[in-house]
């Protein structure tokens, strides 16, 4: 992969996909995480407005000042980045307040991590159909169509999404080139739902890279009895998550009616 001819074709993409659908700009939901931080970035690149959404509930401090700093480096770059914080932490336990909890339901913590993705995804339509802007998705290949890590309607609720052809090993690359700061370059991948310390490799079970390897090795029709120890549970892993997400990664089903009906 060429970084900077890939960076350069996906910031063109953007700004023309805005033009042509007649949208004044893209509004990104910022985490401190290297996903969110190459999106907003490319997104800054086109010229166009760019507003860079910060959505804490309960959100560990680490990710709070990452988040932050990536976004005041930003705007010293770029002109046309502006920002915005909604603490939805009050939002969210208004929330609990409102709906049943079965405290023995092993579905509760999912459920309601689910719930921040959702709150959050409409915050950021809140901002977009204020300013005419698209939502800018920050799901990167791997999550998106190989293990289906997100939240349907959560953070796969967007207008577009800029990353979604490359793996988290080359969004690093993108990362690097568009000048990401390092200490989100380093930072654990973490989509911080949970309000702990859990990794995204601690819920998956296995790492990115490793995830790659399975992605590639599905498509070259491999299964997991052509290898042994660890490639065989990654692989495993990865096949169990692919086929128990395919509902968020295929068209919503649609009952076509016969017309001899």
């Amino acid at each position: 992969m060429n970084t900077e001819k890939v960076a350069i074709y996906i910031v063109d993409w953007l700004k023309t996909y805005a033009v042509n659908a007649g949208m004044d700009g893209f509004v990104v939901g910022v985490s401190g995480g290297i996903d969110s931080a190459v999106t907003s970035t490319l997104c800054a690149m086109t010229g166009m407005r760019t507003l860079c959404v910060e959505m804490p509930i309960h959100q560990a401090a680490s990710q709070v000042t990452r988040a932050q700093e990536h976004i005041t480096q930003l705007k010293k770059r770029f002109a046309n980045v502006t920002d915005a914080r909604v603490d939805l932490t009050p939002v969210f336990e208004e929330f609990k307040k409102q709906v049943p909890q079965g405290q023995k339901d092993p579905n509760l913590d999912l459920s309601l991590a689910n719930t921040r993705a959702r709150l959050r995804m409409s915050t950021l339509y809140y901002f977009a159909g204020l300013h005419r802007y698209l939502v800018a998705g920050t799901g990167n290949k791997v999550e998106d169509f190989g293990v289906g890590f997100y939240t349907k309607y959560g953070d796969g609720g967007v207008d577009l999404s800029p990353i979604a052809d490359l793996m988290k090993s080359e969004v690093y690359k993108i990362g690097e080139f568009v000048k990401v700061p390092n200490s989100i370059m380093k930072a654990t991948p973490t989509d911080g739902l949970f309000g702990d310390s859990r990794s995204d490799e601690d819920q998956i079970g296995a790492s990115y890279d490793e995830l790659e390897w399975a992605m590639k090795m599905k498509d070259e029709g491999k299964i997991p009895q052509d290898f042994i120890g660890r490639e065989k549970v990654v692989l495993e892993i990865f096949l169990k998550l692919n086929r128990a997400n395919q509902h968020k990664m295929i068209p919503i089903p649609v009952c076509e009616i016969p017309s001899t009906l």
